[in-house]
């Protein structure tokens, strides 16, 4: 049997990306959260949150319900939603997790390393942000004691900045051939934001990182079904019952990032841990290079052309009887995860330019309105699905992957034909951001018909001052919308 003094020795000698992880995980401090870096956390909680609301509505939330419902067990933490119910903390975070994903609304993490794909690590919220919360509620109810703000927002930064680098660090290829990113490095991500929530020390976080190593899962194969969205409910899950069960003391690789077993080598193959091991929190990746907030609930690479189509309409003062075919031209990197031509359902519709820019062209917005199966498959947006086409354009490929880059074309009725381009500096993107005004606004859209509007000012003067909230609990009352 190994003494503790053998395992704080042999730790010591360990110097790989599970080390760097793990002791960022367990030494990470409010303090060290600078102003920029708090506020930006602030503005994730609040999309992350709202986007959740907005999710729990789908229609691939109700089997979840119902599986959860039909397990029962230990009542440890409040479901999002409805804080009348509680249920196991890893259930818990399930839930939550799913439905921040269930409308793709979620944030997305910009790269910085060298070949990678602009707009394509992973969506870096939702899976610490539901880990943080679900085990800040499950502590207050062990302790008798409230977890501040403080506490939890420094838990949600640990896991956020962990999940980036690490995403960062592995081989591109490992989204390339099929990985879901949200889905595997998430499960890193939320295991350190719950890791650090129960204030685990670095061996024990490092045995958190290594069994999520071995639960981290999650394939493109789902994309456009109830599956996607949960890959990130099982990065919470998976990330809340890994770091309890390092809490218990359940043994793992303290390596399992690293090596030739590691999951870096196994998943990606291969990766650069060296251009991350020696940055976590210098600076936090939510700074630099930034994080993306949607003003469209798909995935970031269609947002610039749908940008392009709505301000190609308003330019041209066209409306939808105007349109007699469009054309979007693009490279391999942004044409190539969208696999839908014409979509039926709301799921597909998140991966259809042709259903992407209907929307735009018919209602001059894509919102929570939008993104149902009624909108979907009405025989007014299948018509104008029918008029819209995607083209790969080899001089767009030539110009690389740094940036989202695309060009619509349209013909109009009247024989015209109007090309403009998308702005590279799309609106969500850290070069040019939504104002926390807009975001409160993209938080009443995803809260309506579910929270009145009094409590969302409430709900927006706690976020904003989480710092200074002793109570984080109080959040889950405030976004109660359930009836029991």
């Amino acid at each position: 049997m190994t003494s503790s003094a053998d395992t704080t020795n042999s730790w010591d000698h360990l110097s790989g990306l599970t080390q760097a992880a793990a002791r960022f995980t367990a030494q990470h401090t409010f303090v060290e959260l600078d102003g920029d870096t708090l506020h930006l956390a602030k503005r994730c909680v609040m999309d992350g949150l709202a986007v959740a609301l907005a999710g729990s509505e789908q229609p691939g939330m109700k089997p979840i319900r119902q599986y959860i419902d039909s397990l029962g067990g230990t009542p440890q933490a409040h479901m999002l939603g409805a804080s009348s119910t509680r249920v196991p903390a890893h259930l818990a975070a399930l839930w939550a997790g799913t439905a921040g994903h269930a409308m793709d609304w979620d944030d997305t993490q910009l790269a910085e390393g060298p070949g990678r794909p602009y707009g394509l690590l992973m969506h870096p919220t939702m899976p610490p942000l539901v880990a943080a919360l679900v085990l800040a509620d499950q502590v207050a109810m062990e302790s008798g004691e409230p977890v501040s703000g403080k506490r939890f927002l420094t838990a949600f930064t640990a896991g956020f900045e962990t999940g980036c680098k690490i995403a960062e660090a592995i081989n591109p290829d490992h989204y390339m051939r099929g990985f879901h990113t949200s889905g595997t490095i998430g499960t890193f991500a939320a295991a350190s934001a719950a890791a650090n929530v129960l204030q685990l020390d670095e061996e024990a976080s490092a045995r958190a990182l290594g069994m999520a190593a071995s639960m981290a899962s999650g394939i493109r194969a789902g994309f456009g079904t109830m599956t996607k969205p949960m890959h990130v409910g099982r990065a919470a899950e998976n990330g809340v019952t890994a770091a309890l069960l390092a809490r218990l003391g359940m043994s793992s690789n303290d390596e399992a990032l690293d090596g030739r077993w590691g999951y870096l080598a196994i998943a990606g193959p291969g990766g650069e841990p060296d251009l991350v091991r020696d940055r976590f929190g210098k600076p936090h990746t939510m700074l630099s290079p930034g994080v993306s907030i949607k003003p469209y609930p798909s995935g970031v690479l269609t947002h610039p052309s749908m940008d392009a189509m709505l301000f190609l309409m308003r330019e041209n003062e066209l409306s939808a009887s105007d349109i007699k075919s469009v054309t979007l031209k693009a490279g391999s990197n942004v044409l190539g995860p969208i696999r839908y031509h014409i979509a039926k359902t709301e799921l597909e519709g998140k991966f259809s330019f042709a259903f992407l820019l209907a929307a735009i062209i018919l209602a001059g917005r894509a919102g929570k309105a939008e993104f149902t199966d009624e909108f979907v498959s009405s025989a007014e947006c299948q018509a104008m699905q029918s008029r819209i086409e995607t083209e790969f354009d080899q001089t767009i490929e030539d110009m690389g992957w740094d940036r989202i880059r695309s060009k619509i074309v349209v013909e109009t009725l009247d024989g015209r034909v109007i090309e403009r381009w998308a702005d590279e500096n799309y609106r969500g993107s850290p070069h040019n951001p939504l104002s926390d005004r807009e975001l409160e606004g993209k938080f009443r859209d995803c809260a309506k018909g579910l929270i009145p509007d009094d409590r969302l000012e409430q709900i927006f003067s706690m976020i904003w001052s989480l710092d200074e909230s002793e109570d984080v609990s109080g959040l889950l009352a405030l976004l109660d919308w359930q009836t029991p």
